[in-house]
């Protein structure tokens, strides 16, 4: 590998050295020149920064779950169902926590599997949401803990989050959430917050809280703020997931081949670039490279060779934007690389 001090690409861009060297490091601290956002003057003080992140010499790692690890989040009855061709159903829960365009592998004595989940059905069914508030302020639902009358000074009804079962704490925390954002900007967590507060699907977590007890505390200290408590029981219908999966590679080799060609979108060969579109890419690999548009003769290699044509072709701001696409990794030197494009002001893919 070449040796990260200042390379030859910079001394042979002279004429360039003054906007890069004004820019880089220091993205978004200049406002966009000229009266629109076409290539040229518009674009002129306005930085495009290439930036290479190492992903290593593999694409399995992270990508494959390998049981033996005993990943924790690991759904092994799940697993062992698929593998036995055995029906296996969770509620609510995806096994797997698969998507379609996000498959989940996995590896068994040599075989790998891609794995996911169907609806197969749903239920009905009633769980226990706590939600907090202000004290004076109400969603309108009746609780089974807390009334709009009950100061939060009475300390016979407050409960510090932290003295709250394991099951508790989390609830608070979300729900927490949910009251801050209330009537604020900014929305709440998505997937985290629901109807409101927090859900307990969790039934061990349910049958041990102090929080939904009919006789349980009133109000909850959370990070120096008091809540009041209201607690119901709702009625919910939820999915009932049965747990997909079938072999897709007997090797490593194999597997490695099916992810390379669902994720990376370039493949370059230094063979195949100039030495100044590879001092390009090393720089890009070592803290990134900056040019302003319009983008030298290297630069341009660059990105087409990367097939980010919008970046060098027609209306570079508009172009280079409208159509968004899911973001994938190049290959280079035996070694995956996730890039990042971005201009001076901020935007990026």
């Amino acid at each position: 590998m070449n040796d990260p001090t200042p390379s030859r690409r910079r001394m042979l861009s002279a004429g360039l050295a003054a906007v890069v060297g004004a820019t880089a490091g220091c993205l978004g601290d200049r406002p966009l020149g000229g009266s629109d956002d076409r290539g040229g003057s518009g674009d002129g003080d306005r930085p495009l920064t290439l930036a290479l992140s190492d992903e290593g010499e593999t694409l399995r790692g992270g990508r494959v779950t390998d049981p033996t690890e005993d990943d924790p989040r690991w759904d092994e009855p799940a697993f062992a169902a698929v593998r036995a061709g055995e029906s296996h159903t969770t509620q609510y829960r995806k096994p797997f926590l698969s998507r379609a365009d996000d498959p989940t592998y996995a590896v068994h004595e040599g075989t790998y599997y891609r794995l996911g989940s169907v609806v197969v059905d749903e239920a009905e069914t009633t769980r226990a949401v706590l939600r907090l508030f202000d004290d004076g302020e109400s969603d309108g639902s009746s609780g089974t803990n807390g009334s709009a009358d009950e100061p939060a000074s009475d300390a016979s009804g407050v409960v510090d989050a932290d003295a709250l079962p394991e099951g508790d704490r989390p609830a608070v925390e979300i729900a927490h959430l949910a009251a801050r954002a209330r009537g604020n900007e900014g929305g709440v967590p998505n997937g985290l917050v629901q109807r409101g507060g927090y859900v307990y699907r969790d039934e061990a977590a349910a049958s041990s809280s102090t929080l939904l007890e009919a006789d349980g505390p009133t109000h909850v200290r959370y990070r120096d703020t008091v809540y009041r408590i209201e607690t119901a029981r709702e009625r919910f219908y939820e999915p009932v997931y049965r747990a997909t999966g079938e072999p897709v590679a007997e090797s490593s080799a194999r597997m490695e081949a099916i992810l390379r060609v669902a994720l990376v979108g370039a493949r370059l060969s230094p063979d195949d670039l100039s030495s100044d579109a590879r001092e390009v890419l090393e720089e890009a690999r070592y803290g990134g490279y900056s040019e302003s548009h319009p983008f030298s003769a290297a630069y341009e290699e660059v990105l087409r060779a990367l097939h980010e044509r919008p970046f060098i072709d027609g209306n570079v701001r508009k172009d280079a934007f409208s159509g968004a696409r899911e973001r994938e990794l190049v290959e280079y030197e035996d070694r995956y690389y996730d890039y990042r494009l971005r201009f001076g002001s901020g935007d990026d893919r």
